[in-house]
């Protein structure tokens, strides 16, 4: 049972931070194969990152259930997964601020600056606005990916520091 049950965590974090990883590969190879229609590209891209976002969010509360009832099953010791936790609860925080805050404000100055922000002035408020919160959008993604690394050492700690039974 407790091989399921750490392969169930393990498989959480991989999709996430997979889904992490590659995102940038996709969002790169769709606006080069888009080139001429960056609003397509970036509406494809929005969506992915939507998708990206749902995974992440139920990868996240089963990692973090798994966290939490591993002292239980003596899976590992109570302490030891206190950090990796932490860690997954900040990766959800940064997930529901990029899906429901960030991505809800990229969309307003989007629809307020046309439609398209390619379309647009440089200096135009709108597409200003539009660009710093892409901007912070990749920042709370490396963000997500770095605790996310730091997690999988976490685990890896504790599972090799005979934290568990």
């Amino acid at each position: 049972m407790k091989t399921f049950l750490r392969t169930l965590l393990y498989l959480s974090l991989i999709v996430w931070l997979g889904a992490e990883i590659f995102f940038p590969v996709v969002a790169a190879i769709t606006f080069m194969t888009l080139r001429p229609d960056t609003h397509t590209a970036g509406t494809i891209v929005g969506q992915l990152l939507r998708i990206l976002h749902g995974m992440g969010l139920v990868s996240g509360m089963v990692a973090l259930a798994l966290l939490a009832l591993a002292p239980a099953w003596r899976m590992y010791k109570p302490r030891a997964v206190l950090a990796p936790m932490a860690l997954v609860v900040l990766m959800i925080a940064c997930t529901v601020y990029s899906q429901f805050v960030i991505i809800p404000q990229m969309e307003r100055d989007r629809i307020a600056a046309g439609g398209a922000i390619d379309t647009t002035n440089p200096a135009n408020q709108y597409t200003a606005d539009f660009n710093r919160l892409h901007n912070r959008s990749e920042l709370v993604e490396e963000a997500i990916l770095l605790m996310g690394l730091g997690t999988v050492v976490l685990v890896a700690w504790a599972e090799s520091s005979k934290s568990g039974s």
